[in-house]
C-alpha cells in the first residue's frame, strides 16, 4: 500500500461532475489499485475514490486515473508532505461470529435456499483481496459469489463489489453474479448493492437450522 500526504486538489469526472479544493489531505493506493482520498475526519468513508481496474498516470504532479467505464479522477498535487509504500501482505479477511460461520455452513449444504437448481462449487474460494464465503452455480451453470452476514451493512456490499471485481477477471467465470445474504438486511445497503447489480436475500436461520416458529396460542 502507498501512503500519501500531501496539498492537493481533485476533479471527478464521471456520471456527475466532483471538484475537492486545495487542502491537506490523505491519499490511499492499494495494491489492487483501488484509490481513494480521505480527510482527517469523516470516519472510514473517503471523500473521493477510484476502484479497480484502473490505469493511474503520473506526470509533473498531475495523477491521472482512469477506468473502463470512462471515469476520470485528476489529483492535482500541490505540495508533497510525505510518500512511503508499505507491503502489508495477503489478508484473511474477516472472522466471522458463530452465527455467520454457522449460516455459511448450512448454505453450503444447502445451496438451493438461494435459488432453485444451485450448486456449491467452494466455500471460502480465494480471491486475491480475501476468500468469498462461497461460490456457487446456478441452474444455467453461471458462477455466483455469495457473501454471508449476520447484519447486512454498507461494508458487506463494498467487501462483495471487490470480491466480484477480481472473480470477473477470471475467463473461466465471468460473468460472475453477486449475492449479499444476511439474516437482517439495511435499506442503504439494499440501495447500494441494487445500483451495483447485487441481489440480496435475507436468510431465516432458524428455518435453515429446521426450527419451525412456534404457533401462537389462543390462550
Amino acid at each position: 500500500m502507498r501512503l500519501i500526504i500531501a496539498r492537493c486538489s481533485v476533479d471527478y469526472e464521471g456520471r456527475l461532475g466532483a471538484h475537492l479544493p486545495e487542502a491537506t489531505r490523505l491519499i490511499m493506493v492499494k495494491a489492487d489499485g483501488c484509490v481513494a482520498i480521505h480527510a482527517d475526519g469523516g470516519a472510514y468513508k473517503p471523500l473521493n475514490w477510484m476502484n479497480a481496474p484502473n490505469q493511474l498516470s503520473e506526470l509533473d504532479g498531475v495523477w491521472a486515473i482512469t477506468n473502463p467505464k470512462g471515469e476520470k479522477l485528476t489529483i492535482t498535487i500541490h505540495e508533497l508532505i510525505a510518500d512511503s509504500s508499505h507491503d502489508l501482505g495477503l489478508d484473511p479477511g474477516l472472522n466471522k461470529d458463530g452465527v455467520e460461520a454457522h449460516l455459511q455452513e448450512l448454505l453450503a449444504a444447502n445451496p438451493e435456499v438461494l435459488g432453485e437448481g444451485f450448486r456449491l462449487v467452494q466455500r471460502e474460494y480465494h480471491t486475491d483481496v480475501g476468500p468469498v464465503d462461497l461460490l456457487c452455480r446456478d441452474a444455467q451453470g453461471r458462477a455466483v459469489a455469495v457473501e454471508i452476514k449476520r447484519k447486512g451493512e454498507l461494508a458487506g456490499v463494498d467487501q462483495l463489489t471487490r470480491y466480484l471485481e477480481f472473480l470477473n477477471k477470471d475467463p473461466a467465470l465471468a460473468p460472475v453474479q453477486g449475492i449479499f445474504a444476511a439474516q437482517e438486511i439495511r435499506p442503504q445497503a439494499r440501495t447500494l448493492s441494487a445500483e451495483r447489480g447485487i441481489r440480496c436475500q435475507e436468510i431465516d436461520y432458524d428455518l435453515l437450522r429446521g426450527i419451525q416458529p412456534k404457533q401462537p396460542k389462543l390462550f
